[in-house]
Parts: C-alpha cells; sequence; structure tokens
C-alpha cells in the first residue's frame, strides 16, 4: 500500500465534505475531483486552496484517466450504481453516499461488484459515525438494555424541503431532482429515513426484515412545489411499521413537511427487557443528547450522557479501512437490506397492504 492513498471524489454537494474529511488524514491525498460546472467548482481553489490535483467535469472521464484508491461517489442518487460500478471496476475502493441505490437490485449488483472484484464497497450512513450514536451503540453492545425487541425512529421537518424551504433548513445545489421519482428514488423516506432506519437497524444488531406496512403522503410539499412551477412527483411524508424475524419491531416516519411544532425533529427511542434508550436532537438543530432509562432494586432511574467521546469520521475510518485491509463500520449488505425496506415501504404504500420481504 502506498504511503499515501490516492483519492478522486465525484460531485462538489455532499462532496464537499468527502473532500474536508480526506484532509485531515496524514495518508490521504486527494488527486482529483469530478464536477459540473457551478459556482461550487468556479470556487474550488477558495474553498479548498491546498488541493493541487485535477478537476474533471465527468466523473467517468476521472475514473479512466486516473489511478486511484478510493473513490468516493457524491452525486445525485440515479447515478450512484453506474459511478460505483465503474470505480470498483477500475481497481479503486468506494465509499459511496447515502442512499446505496435507487431500489435494492441496484444496491444488490453494487455489492455483488464489490466482492467479485475484492475491493471496499462502504455507505457513508453518516449518523453511525456520531459521537452520541457510537455512544449508543456501546451500551447496546454491553448488554445495558438486554433483548430490544421495539424501536422508533423519526426525521420530522416543518418546512424543511431540499431547495424549496420555506422557513427551514435547505441545500443549496439540490432542487428538482429531489422531487422527481426517476432520479431520487423517492422523497423524505429516501433522503431522511434512511438515516434514521440504518441507525435503529445498526443498533438493533441489524434484524432480518421480514414484513412492512407503509403508507406515504404528497398533501403539502406538492402544493408548495406547483405554486413554483416545479414538477413534484415524490412523497413528503413516510412512515411505516417493519417486523424481523427475531419478533422486535421498529416505527419508521420520515417527513419534509409535517404540521409540529419543531422545524427539526429527530430521535430514536429503542425499549429492551432491562431498559429504555432515547436519543433526541436539541435546539432543532443538528446536535444530540443520549438518555436511558432502567430498574435498579424495583426502583426506576432516569440517566443522561454529558460528555461524549471523539469518534473519527467515516472518511478516516474508510481511509484506514483500505490501508489496513480491516472492514468498514458499514457492510454493503447492510445497504442492501436498508433498500429492501425501503422498497417494501413504497410498495406496501402502492398497495395499501403489507408487503413480505425475502
Amino acid at each position: 500500500m502506498p504511503e499515501k492513498l490516492k483519492i478522486g471524489v465525484i460531485g462538489l454537494g455532499m462532496g464537499a465534505a468527502h473532500i474536508k474529511g480526506y484532509m485531515k488524514h496524514p495518508n490521504a491525498e486527494i488527486v482529483a475531483i469530478a464536477a459540473r460546472p457551478d459556482p461550487r467548482t468556479a470556487a474550488l481553489g477558495e474553498n479548498f486552496p491546498t488541493f493541487k490535483g485535477k478537476l474533471y467535469s465527468d466523473g467517468m472521464e476521472m475514473l479512466e484517466k486516473e489511478k486511484l484508491d478510493i473513490v468516493s461517489v457524491a452525486v445525485p442518487n440515479f447515478l450512484h450504481k453506474d459511478l460505483t460500478i465503474a470505480a470498483l471496476e477500475s481497481g479503486a475502493n468506494v465509499l459511496c453516499e447515502k442512499p446505496m441505490a435507487m431500489n435494492a437490485a441496484d444496491a444488490q449488483q453494487m455489492a455483488d461488484t464489490a466482492k467479485k472484484v475484492g475491493k471496499k464497497l462502504g455507505i457513508n450512513f453518516s449518523y453511525r459515525f456520531r459521537a452520541p450514536s457510537r455512544a449508543m451503540k456501546a451500551l447496546v453492545d454491553e448488554g445495558i438494555f438486554g433483548d430490544i425487541y421495539y424501536g422508533r425512529s423519526f426525521w420530522f421537518r416543518r418546512r424543511g424541503i431540499p431547495g424549496l424551504a420555506t422557513g427551514g433548513p435547505s441545500q443549496a445545489g439540490m432542487g428538482p431532482w429531489f422531487f422527481d421519482k426517476n432520479l431520487s428514488g423517492g422523497g423524505p423516506l429516501i433522503d431522511l429515513g434512511v438515516h434514521r432506519l440504518d441507525l435503529a437497524l445498526w443498533l438493533m444488531g441489524y434484524p432480518k426484515p421480514t414484513w412492512v406496512m407503509g403508507s406515504t403522503y404528497d398533501r403539502l410539499a406538492r402544493k408548495i412545489a406547483e405554486e413554483k412551477g416545479i414538477r413534484y412527483t415524490v412523497e413528503d411524508m413516510a412512515c411505516a411499521m417493519i417486523k424481523f424475524d427475531n419478533g422486535a419491531t421498529l416505527e419508521l416516519g420520515a417527513s419534509w413537511a409535517a404540521n409540529i411544532k419543531e422545524n427539526e425533529l429527530q430521535n430514536t427511542r429503542l425499549l429492551g427487557d432491562k431498559g429504555g434508550l432515547f436519543q433526541y436532537n436539541l435546539q432543532e438543530g443538528y446536535t444530540f443528547d443520549l438518555e436511558y432509562y432502567y430498574e435498579i432494586a424495583g426502583r426506576q432511574f432516569d440517566s443522561r450522557m454529558h460528555t461524549f467521546p471523539e469518534v473519527p469520521s467515516a472518511y478516516w475510518l474508510f481511509v484506514e479501512a483500505v490501508r489496513t485491509g480491516t472492514p468498514f463500520m458499514v457492510d454493503p449488505e447492510e445497504g442492501v437490506t436498508v433498500m429492501k425496506i425501503l422498497d417494501a415501504v413504497y410498495k406496501s404504500a402502492a398497495e395499501g397492504a403489507p408487503v413480505k420481504i425475502d
């Protein structure tokens, strides 16, 4: 393995976070970036003055011309599969943004390709890499809560539609592709819900899903989009109940537009036979606190964690996994499981009936 791994990043939306993350690792060097011409590429030198590599306007061209150890795929959802497979087949290890793909079939093809060529494929389920989440996982793995039989994981926004926010967060450069199911695969379920789903599954030990009952709605965001002359073909809210082969149940919810008090509401609750766990965001933002509930000598107690040890980022850990040949914290088959559940939620919503998962 070379002293410094050569890295290429495709996309400058979420890709900017990938660039910043890799630049912190002493054994990583970003030698190429691929992004369409827009204000973000024009400002590349200003935002990343230490970047001395080559800028491409096309990701496939970058993969053809560069010999890379790691490629980050951080582009709209419909491009994930083809770019990931091409990068893997070029000899690179790949860190792909969430959601893994547009559907489970594409995700499985990506995972199978990684296995066939002997390269690592990581999925950036970023909520696993936050300090409160790692603290939660440590408590669960120590058996503090016993057998976890129920979970509830939600992410709701009052009005936080990507590119169409009215009083909530928005993200520059997103806009219409987010609202086209053919390009995004779905709305807030595949955008926000994917985070809360993976986090809950990871904490629960990734039990095997057996069936899903789901519903989707577009009561608010469609009207907002139409008023702006934008076609809108995805949901603005989704909810589901998921059953697992070990008897556990998970409730999942995600929304870009809901009539709630908070601008941003995120939480994950787990119930076990020895204790309970609750993670929630603070001040409607992106910092989190953690509480757990338990019984001692027949009496009920509540506790909070006030400090969380620092944890390395997904980008640092992916570099280390490639350098050392050790597993990355997200197995691609977990990404496939997430996509199977999301597919089942959308199918159940369309059919109005539970959907079994093989």
